[in-house]
């Protein structure tokens, strides 16, 4: 399909959902970029896997905006690719926590302090920009807004927290935190998938 005859079949509040996943996707691989290309030149391991995490909400984001608008069959596949991704996303994070029980992992303050502030931010610009869409029954738009809100919630935990567990005596408070992240992304998966096949 055209891109025109997408943008023919797309109303006001359509134009406004894809404008607003592009612009989502765009700033955060930008920032992405910079963070991948820092931690390399400082051959930071952690932060170069923390830059890496970005690209799950990335991906999410651009096949949101290159599908939205192109059929409901379309959208509603790109739903399942969505809920992949998650699902990935939320293995990924079971085995980064693994391999920390594993190979418990020296700490940077001033690299951690930053991830856990820059995650904040973008997950809250993210959420904040997508709070729109919240309630609409598209499973692509569903797919999108919960995952921005995962984002927000566990980067709350991992704002407030975070810095005092990860530099405390004690690693358990951290894994818990790994776990309900990935919880969140299976949840976030389950939702997108049942949102898909109701339509």
């Amino acid at each position: 399909m055209a891109a025109g005859a997408v943008s023919a079949r797309l109303d006001a509040h359509g134009h406004a959902y894809k404008r607003t996943v592009w612009a989502i996707a765009f700033g955060i691989a930008i920032f992405a970029a910079a963070q991948i290309a820092y931690a390399l030149s400082i051959g930071s391991a952690q932060f170069l896997k923390d830059a890496l995490d970005w690209v799950y909400t990335v991906l999410l984001n651009a096949v949101a905006a290159f599908v939205f608008g192109r059929g409901a069959r379309a959208e509603r596949l790109s739903a399942y690719l969505i809920a992949a991704v998650l699902t990935v996303g939320g293995l990924q994070t079971l085995y980064d926590l693994w391999d920390k029980v594993a190979d418990p992992r020296p700490i940077d303050p001033g690299l951690l302090g930053f991830s856990a502030a820059s995650a904040t931010v973008i997950a809250y610009l993210t959420a904040g920009s997508l709070t729109r869409f919240r309630h609409d029954t598209n499973p692509l738009i569903k797919a999108t807004w919960l995952s921005a809100r995962n984002d927000a919630i566990a980067t709350t935990f991992s704002a407030v927290v975070t810095l005092a567990v990860r530099m405390a005596p004690i690693r358990w408070p951290e894994y818990v935190m790994d776990g309900l992240d990935a919880a969140l992304a299976f949840q976030a998966a389950a939702a997108t998938i049942r949102a898909a096949r109701r339509n």
